[in-house]
Parts: structure tokens; C-alpha cells; sequence
């Protein structure tokens, strides 16, 4: 299963490695490798950092409070974790001579980028705009930038889409 990045900010895309958190939880950060690899699809590494069990574990409870937090469930020690991460040192860039942008960093590089980004989104004024996914399995948390801030689902074109054809396929049952 590929790694999905549909929330509008990294923290969130990040905190959205766990998919259905109440029902059929499944984490897609399951070995040091899969993070390492996140980072690069993500965008915040131009190439994976060397990643192990330590790191690992540094990362999930970096995503769990991000997630808590995002989902006004956090607390203190969620708030400590984050600011303590945002403190590192961030991933390095660089403009190539080939006019490409080169990301550079170790893991906790990459864990302090995700960590401001949360900062910076959590803190200002997009905050209220954060929200959780209608569709009954997701748990997905996203920025709503929508015109009228009604967006309603993570994704169009998977949740939106089923719970669209879920309401078409009840409107058009036929009666007892």
C-alpha cells in the first residue's frame, strides 16, 4: 500500500500513516525502512536517511502527538514532544546547479521540518480549519482551504467518491 498525501501540510500527511485508527488500524511506518522512504515521497528528503529502531520509535510518538494535537486531544507532554522536535536543527536545502532543489538531512532533521510544520499549523491561524474525514473508516485529518470551508472528506476520489455512491446507491434502492 502506498503512502497517501492528500491532507495539505506534511505534519498532517505525516499524523495520516495510520489508517483507521478505530476500526482496522493499520500503520503504514511498520519498519525503520517505510519511514525512511516516507520522508523521500513526501518531499522532505531528496534522498532516505539511514533509519533504525530508535528512530523509528522517535518518529511514531512525534506522528501520535502531532495527531492528538491536530485532533484537540492533546495535552502538555504532546505540546513538550512537538516543540522539543521543532528545536532541532531542519532538513538543509539547496538550489542544484540544475535548477532543482536538493533536500539534505539526517532523520532528525526531517522530524524537526515535520514538527515546525505542525508548529506553524497549529499555532496560526489556519488551526480552525483543520479537520477529520466524514467517511466512516477514515480517520484522516486534513487542511480544509475549500472556498466555504465545507469540505467534507480527506480525498474526492476515494472517500468522497464511496460515500457519494454509498448515497446514490441508497437513494435508488428499491422500497420494501
Amino acid at each position: 500500500m502506498g503512502f497517501t498525501f492528500v491532507s495539505g501540510d506534511p505534519a498532517l500527511d505525516f499524523a495520516g500513516t495510520v489508517r483507521h485508527r478505530r476500526d482496522d488500524r493499520t500503520d503504514q511506518l511498520a519498519a525503520p525502512a517505510d519511514l525512511a522512504r516516507w520522508t523521500v515521497e513526501a518531499g522532505l528528503l531528496t534522498t532516505a536517511p539511514p533509519a533504525d529502531g530508535a528512530g523509528l520509535d522517535a518518529a511514531v510518538a512525534l506522528r501520535e502527538a502531532i495527531y492528538r494535537l491536530a485532533a484537540r486531544t492533546g495535552g502538555r507532554h504532546d505540546r513538550d514532544l512537538v516543540n522539543r522536535h521543532a528545536a532541532a536543527a531542519p532538513v538543509t536545502v539547496r538550489l542544484t546547479a540544475g535548477g532543482t532543489v536538493e533536500r539534505t538531512g539526517d532523520l532528525r532533521a526531517a522530524l524537526a521540518t515535520l514538527a515546525r510544520s505542525a508548529v506553524e499549523l497549529l499555532g496560526g491561524p489556519d488551526a480552525p480549519d483543520v479537520k477529520e474525514c466524514e467517511a466512516d473508516l477514515c480517520t484522516r485529518l486534513y487542511l480544509d482551504t475549500s472556498r466555504l470551508r465545507s469540505r467534507r472528506w480527506c480525498d474526492m476520489r476515494e472517500c468522497g467518491n464511496r460515500a457519494k455512491a454509498a448515497a446514490f446507491r441508497a437513494r435508488h434502492r428499491p422500497g420494501p
